[in-house]
C-alpha cells in the first residue's frame, strides 16, 4: 500500500490532540455531504420536471414534423410524400391543417389555435393520458366536434361536454377576399363545432388550442383541395429518429423544413437545460464554500502534525511523499463526505418515487413530485467534487506543509 496513502488514512480516524481538529473535520466532510446530497436532488427534480414536460408535449406532437420553407399551407401529393410512410421506423403519418379563429358562445369570446388532424392523430399522440373531461371524439354522424383546451373551457363557460345543445361558433377570415367588401360577412366563414372533452397540458396549450377534424378546419379556413399546414410523422419505439429525419431531409429536398420534437420546441427545451445548468452552477458554489472547511482543518493538521514531519523526514521520506499525506487527507475528506451525500440523496430520491411524500394539489397533471435519477448526474457531481476537494486540499498541503518541512530541517 502506498505509504502517503496509509498514514492520511491513519490521520483520518485517529484522534487527534486538539479536539477543535476534529469538530473542523466533521464540518468539512459534512458540509461537503450536505451539498453533494443537495445536488444530487435538485438534479434529479429537475430531470423529472423535464422528463413531465417532455411525456406532456410527446402527447401532443409528433416525433417528426414537416413544414414548408415558404408559405404557411402546402399540398402533400406526391411519390415523394407517400415513400415517407414506408420508410423504416415510420409508424404513423398524420396530415394537420392549423390556424388561428374566434370562438364565440354565449356572447363570451376568445382566439384560439384550430388545429385539425387526421383519423391517426389519437392513436399516434396517445391524446387520452391528456383528457381531464368527456372524451376524445372529432366527428359524430354530421356534426363536428372538438377537443378543447381547458383554460379555453372556463374562458368560454360552455357547460358539459359531448353537448349535442351547445355549439361553439368559429370565425375565420375567408381566403382571397379583398378589404372594403360591402357586406363584411362576405370575408367570414362561420362554422359551429360541439364540444366532446377537454384535455390539460399547460397553460400556453390549455388556453391556446381546439383539436378537430381535418375536414372541419379546411372548411372553416376556406382550403377547397388537400392542403395542410404540416406533417407529422410518429415513428416506432426503436426507430433511428436522426435516419429517418435526415432521409425525409434527402426527399423532400432544400423546400421543406424536417423538425425532431427538440427543434420543434428548441426554446422550452433550451430553457430547461440552462436552469438546470446554472442551478448546478449555484449549488457547487455553495459547495466550494462548504470545503473551505477543508483548507482549514488540514492547516491545523499540519500544524498538529509537525513532530510527525519532522521524524518521517529524518527516516528519509521526501518532500512530495509528505506532501502526499496531507493532499491524500483532504481527498478522503472530500470522497467520505461525497459518497454519504451521494447515498443520502439517492435514499431520499427513491422514497420520493417509491412512496411519493411531497404531493400537488388537485388540478396538477401529476399528483406527485416528479423525479428521476440519471447516471450522468452522478458522473458530473463526482467530478465536481473531486475538482473542488483537490483544489481546496492542494492550496494548505503547498503553503503549510512546506513551511512544516523547513521548519523541521
Amino acid at each position: 500500500m502506498n505509504l502517503s496513502l496509509f498514514i492520511a488514512r491513519r490521520y483520518l480516524v485517529s484522534k487527534k490532540s486538539h479536539n477543535a481538529i476534529n469538530i473542523i473535520s466533521g464540518v468539512a466532510l459534512g458540509g461537503i455531504a450536505i451539498g453533494t446530497m443537495a445536488l444530487i436532488i435538485v438534479l434529479s427534480a429537475f430531470n423529472g420536471i423535464s422528463n413531465l414536460v417532455r411525456s406532456l408535449y410527446n402527447s401532443f406532437g409528433a416525433d417528426i414534423q414537416i413544414t414548408a420553407v415558404k408559405g404557411k399551407t402546402f399540398i402533400p401529393n406526391g411519390p415523394k410524400f407517400e415513400s415517407i410512410k414506408h420508410y423504416e421506423g415510420v409508424k404513423y403519418v398524420t396530415q394537420v391543417m392549423q390556424d388561428r379563429a374566434l370562438l364565440s358562445v354565449n356572447g363570451k369570446q376568445t382566439l384560439a389555435m384550430v388545429k385539425g388532424v387526421s383519423n391517426n392523430f389519437r392513436a399516434m399522440t396517445q391524446f387520452d393520458t391528456l383528457m381531464r373531461q368527456g372524451k376524445f371524439s372529432l366527428q359524430q354522424g354530421q356534426l363536428d366536434y372538438g377537443v378543447f383546451g381547458r383554460g379555453i373551457g372556463y374562458t368560454l363557460n360552455f357547460g358539459q361536454t359531448n353537448d349535442d345543445y351547445t355549439s361553439i361558433t368559429c370565425y375565420a377570415p375567408k381566403r382571397g377576399i379583398q378589404q372594403g367588401s360591402a357586406n363584411p360577412e362576405d370575408a367570414i366563414t362561420e362554422k359551429h363545432i360541439y364540444p366532446a372533452g377537454m384535455f390539460s397540458i399547460n397553460d400556453e396549450f390549455d388556453y391556446g388550442y381546439v383539436i378537430s377534424s381535418i375536414g372541419f378546419t379546411r372548411s372553416l379556413f376556406d382550403y377547397k383541395d388537400s392542403s395542410v399546414s404540416s406533417i407529422e410523422v410518429g415513428l416506432a419505439k426503436n426507430a433511428d429518429i436522426g435516419q429517418v429525419k435526415q432521409k425525409i431531409k434527402e426527399t423532400l429536398g432544400p423546400d421543406f423544413k424536417v423538425k425532431d420534437r427538440e427543434e420543434q420546441n428548441d426554446k422550452l427545451f433550451r430553457t430547461l437545460k440552462t436552469e438546470k445548468l446554472l442551478t448546478f452552477i449555484i449549488l457547487a458554489m455553495v459547495l466550494i464554500i462548504a470545503t473551505f472547511n477543508i483548507v482549514g482543518s488540514l492547516s491545523m493538521l499540519i500544524l498538529d502534525k509537525e513532530k510527525d514531519i519532522d521524524i518521517l523526514w529524518k527516516m528519509g521520506v521526501d518532500n512530495n511523499s509528505i506532501q502526499k499525506i496531507f493532499l491524500f487527507e483532504g481527498l478522503l475528506i472530500t470522497f467520505v463526505g461525497a459518497a454519504i451525500g451521494l447515498i443520502i440523496g439517492t435514499a431520499i430520491c427513491l422514497v420520493q418515487i417509491k412512496f411519493k411524500l411531497i404531493r400537488f394539489n388537485q388540478g396538477f397533471v401529476v399528483d406527485a413530485y416528479p423525479v428521476s435519477l440519471q447516471l450522468s448526474d452522478y458522473l458530473n457531481v463526482f467530478v465536481a467534487v473531486f475538482v473542488i476537494g483537490l483544489f481546496s486540499s492542494w492550496y494548505p498541503v503547498r503553503v503549510f506543509a512546506s513551511k512544516g518541512i523547513k521548519k523541521t530541517a
